[in-house]
């Protein structure tokens, strides 16, 4: 007989049973499930509504069924359906009837609310704590490569030059906000739904704000209703978690793309490349490429829980049983993916000379020619029409700004003299962009110390 099987005459369909179970997925929630439960039981002894003695004996028992799930010695049953059910049945079997007292006051309902909430947070942390190490990453590589110079690019063409270390320090910026992005979520995961019962809240004295202190929980649900129907912060992380990876397939298809024989930028480690089956000389990205491949999963994860939850009246339905494997799946994806990254990140190889002689191509000193220009008292469309024409007659002339002589600047305009060859250096042009958020080294050192004041705020 199924713990709520006493309205009903039949056995449920041994085929409803399978498809009706979530044991198979929701088992990861054994932990948050056992310390829920403890808090409740501790409550309901303090409250009077079970004695002392017995919150004491649910509490040992359950601590003991925490202990052998973590040693391995417990299988649970579909046909208990879920681990609430699973655990409520192994604590009756082990200490008797006042294990039946435990649900006194609460439903599935709030549980799994609860449940979800508390591995929500977790995720959260674990995935900070990770992004956290790969800012620290990319601070170190930063650091080694203010100095070196790199052609920028918009729509995949060579555009201005920048360092490596700017190009990494865009990456950082990404992250922090991703950082701040799930602190900001945590606000609206750390809010305690049990006390909410089915949807009606409970007839009984429960002490809500004890249970959310002893679970470290800041306040509790203020409407019943939307406490055991809300599933916003499982669908918040998961759209943290899709930036997160669509910043990740970003890096990587940069990475995959320099490692090209036609970048030559980076190349990746030995541990993190793999081969091919028919082709000897291969080296592929592949960590790189499964990582940008994985991004869709989590979007997937994220698409199909909001697709579950756009139809579905208060307040609980069954249909929310599908908010777990999405959760699951895209907290253990975005895991890997980070630790695999890091990892990869920290053994890669950079070319500052194959940068620096693609930096040297494609006329990416043009715009200060223009400034050039400007600053001799030229306006800048008139100044703008001037260099490309110049960028023309290289073109058809083979050769790249540096090398025109003095007679042939003159040819587009007077004002040029023989301190334009300085302005066009790429390392003046790289130094002069000196603002706060500029690619010169002056400027990114300053972001490089910002970002680690940053971070020693978050450890």
């Amino acid at each position: 007989m199924k713990l709520w099987g006493g309205r009903f005459e039949k056995e449920t369909n041994k085929e409803v049973d399978d498809f009706h179970s979530s044991i198979h997925f929701d088992y990861r929630l054994y932990r948050q499930d056992i310390l829920g439960s403890i808090a409740h039981a501790t409550m309901l002894g303090k409250q009077g509504i079970i004695t002392p003695e017995e919150a004491q004996t649910i509490c040992q028992g359950l601590e003991g069924i925490l202990k052998d799930i973590e040693d391995g010695k417990i299988e649970f049953s579909t046909a208990c359906e879920d681990i609430h059910m699973n655990i409520e049945a192994l604590l009756i079997e082990r200490i008797g009837q006042v294990g039946k007292k435990l649900h006194t006051g609460r439903s599935r309902n709030d549980q799994v609310a609860l449940d979800t909430r508390m591995y929500t947070k977790e995720a959260i942390c674990e995935i900070i704590g990770l992004l956290i190490s790969l800012e620290e990453v990319l601070l170190e590589l930063a650091e080694k490569h203010k100095d070196t110079i790199m052609p920028g690019y918009t729509h995949l063409q060579k555009a201005q030059p920048v360092t490596l270390a700017h190009h990494l320090m865009a990456y950082f910026e990404m992250f922090r906000r991703d950082v701040e992005r799930l602190e900001d979520s945590l606000k609206r995961v750390d809010i305690m739904p049990l006390g909410s019962g089915a949807l009606a809240g409970t007839v009984y004295p429960l002490d809500r704000q004890m249970v959310a202190q002893q679970l470290g929980f800041s306040t509790i649900f203020r409407n019943s209703m939307d406490a055991v129907s809300d599933r916003d912060y499982i669908l918040e992380f998961l759209s943290c978690a899709s930036i997160i990876m669509m910043h990740l397939s970003r890096f990587c298809e940069e990475l995959i793309l320099w490692s090209t024989d036609e970048f030559k930028f980076v190349e990746m480690d030995d541990s993190y490349s793999t081969g091919s089956s028919i082709m000897p000389q291969k080296k592929n990205p592949d960590v790189a490429e499964l990582i940008r491949g994985k991004t869709g999963r989590v979007y997937g994860d994220l698409i199909a829980l909001l697709t579950t939850m756009k139809g579905l009246p208060l307040a609980y339905n069954k249909d929310m049983q599908e908010d777990k494997e999405p959760l699951f799946d895209g907290l253990v994806t975005i895991k890997n993916c980070l630790s695999i990254f890091i990892g990869m990140l920290k053994t890669i190889r950079f070319y500052p000379e194959n940068m620096l002689k693609q930096a040297s191509r494609g006329f990416i000193n043009a715009t200060d020619v223009a400034d050039y220009l400007v600053n001799k008292g030229i306006p800048f469309r008139d100044a703008h029409n001037i260099v490309g024409r110049l960028v023309l007659y290289c073109i058809h002339q083979g050769k790249v700004l540096e090398e025109l002589t003095m007679e042939e600047y003159k040819q587009f305009s007077d004002v040029f003299q023989q301190d334009i060859y300085e302005a066009i250096s790429l390392i003046n042009c790289v130094n002069r962009r000196s603002l706060p958020g500029g690619p010169s080294p002056s400027a990114v050192s300053q972001a490089i110390e910002e970002g680690c004041n940053w971070l020693k705020q978050k450890k």
